[in-house]
């Protein structure tokens, strides 16, 4: 069976490219304040906000269950609008060897479209791929978007 794999998704938002990025470049502690009953807090742990090599922690709730994760941000691509999350520490590396989170924005018309790719090791044969954790990125994106549109 293979360990390793990789999903993807795809979603519209009404707010702009560069917004949206920027929120979980400079600002990831705001998204707090856009899904309070998602995510609970997140503070910088180690660097500086919107710099490669920042560790950053996570306490959310993903289908009722609490959950924390610390994420190093591995690469940000301003250009592309791209951010890569690595998490070195958490809940989700019970399940996984590794984990990666990758965020993009892209300008489409009127709207911005927001790409989730998650790699990942599964740890053993009975770990589930991560679709639960795929769509629980999705649905936030809808707070973010409502969020930023109220900003």
């Amino acid at each position: 069976m293979v360990l390793a794999g990789k999903l993807q998704a795809e979603t519209l938002v009404r707010a702009p490219a560069e917004k949206f990025h920027e929120i979980y470049m400079h600002r990831p502690h705001h998204i707090s304040k856009a899904s309070p009953e998602k995510i609970q807090k997140c503070h910088l742990h180690e660097g500086d906000w919107g710099s490669p090599g920042s560790v950053i922690e996570w306490n959310y709730v993903i289908h009722g269950s609490n959950r924390t994760s610390k994420q190093v941000v591995e690469a940000i691509d301003v250009k592309n609008k791209s951010i890569t999350f690595k998490v070195i520490e958490g809940d989700i590396l019970k399940e996984y060897k590794s984990f990666k989170i990758v965020l993009q924005t892209l300008t489409k018309g009127d709207f911005t479209l927001v790409r989730w790719i998650i790699e990942y090791e599964k740890l053993n044969e009975d770990s589930h791929a991560p679709i639960k954790e795929l769509e629980y990125l999705i649905h936030l994106n809808d707070h973010v978007d409502d969020h930023l549109g109220q900003a």
